[in-house]
């Protein structure tokens, strides 16, 4: 079973992008010969500064697996770096009705939130559609958010099927992970570099355990009894600490005696120990020069050779060269 997942280089990979998106993703390559793919096309969309889209490109390259992916386990590339996306996107664009992509809730959202959408950003289903339908994917995880654009492609792959063949494409199943708690910033919003609100994974020790010390707490007395429900404490160290561990915080909240102070300690300690291995494992990798392009070339080719067969299989039922 091949399995797939992409995922934008937004930056400095925080604790909202790895509870949220990476760990679930990485849980993908025990389950099947899972495909990891850095969309840098689809964030051409937003970002227009080639130095940042670098740098962000190679920073979740790193952290990726820094992280855990195993580049012996699973297919770990760029997007760009397989360039017959491009063309399968443009041969699905002439079987895609308008109004398909114009009912697509992220672009009506982006337009209601007042951002002036490009043709990109208006097309982005499709070239989704291209991504997953070129590696004959049978399995796509996806977000609630992201439900909408796996049935954009599925609608795709039948249309063309329909017009060229039953067998053409690949219609893929998906599975909508389960809603992720979200994860909340020291401000107690969601945690997201809009807000200013993020803890990165990889700062070192003394401003990553500061973060811990901002977190946004009511003014209850030492002594007295800490309210559990609505505690921005909790929630991020139920994703860390084991179930003993949790239910000794909660009691000592309902207990009082310990204060906001000493929570926010024992989380930044928990927290800084939980990532150590993935530490240790990124200094090793930025130790080794050209590791990391190497493992995206070599996963690039992989990826390739599977890509070039659908385009050539679709060049031909269409009637191109």
């Amino acid at each position: 079973m091949r399995i797939l997942s992409g995922l934008q280089p937004t930056g400095r990979l925080h604790l909202g992008n790895y509870f949220g998106m990476m760990q679930p993703a990485l849980q993908l390559q025990h389950e099947g010969e899972a495909f990891y793919f850095i969309a840098d096309y689809h964030s051409l969309t937003a970002i227009q500064n080639a130095k940042v889209l670098r740098e962000n490109v190679q920073n979740l390259a790193v952290d990726f697996l820094a992280c855990g992916l195993d580049p012996e386990k699973a297919v770990f590339f760029r997007q760009s770096d397989v360039p017959e996306v491009t063309e399968l996107s443009w041969i699905l664009n002439t079987v895609t009705p308008m109004p398909m992509l114009e009912n697509c809730h992220s672009y009506k959202d982006k337009i209601a939130n007042g951002i002036t959408p490009n043709s990109g950003l208006f097309t982005y289903p499709v070239l989704m559609a291209a991504d997953i339908l070129i590696y004959d994917s049978d399995l796509v995880p996806v977000g609630k958010d992201q439900k909408q654009h796996l049935e954009v492609t599925r609608d795709i792959a039948v249309k063309m099927n329909l017009a060229y063949g039953e067998g053409l494409l690949k219609v893929p199943k998906e599975r909508i992970r389960e809603e992720a708690a979200v994860v909340i910033g020291t401000d107690g919003k969601k945690m997201s570099k809009s807000y200013g609100n993020t803890i990165e994974l990889f700062e070192e020790e003394k401003p990553f355990k500061k973060k811990f010390k901002k977190i946004e707490t009511d003014s209850t007395p030492v002594p007295d009894p800490k309210p559990i429900e609505g505690s921005n404490i909790l929630p991020l160290y139920r994703l860390v600490a084991t179930p003993e561990e949790v239910a000794t915080m909660e009691q000592e909240h309902r207990a009082g005696g310990v204060g906001y102070g000493a929570f926010k300690e024992r989380l930044g300690d928990k927290m800084w120990d939980f990532f150590a291995e993935a530490r240790a494992r990124r200094a090793d990798i930025l130790s080794k020069p050209g590791y990391v392009e190497d493992v995206l070339q070599a996963g690039a080719a992989k990826a390739r050779a599977v890509a070039k067969k659908t385009v050539e299989r679709v060049r031909h039922a269409v009637g191109l060269g």
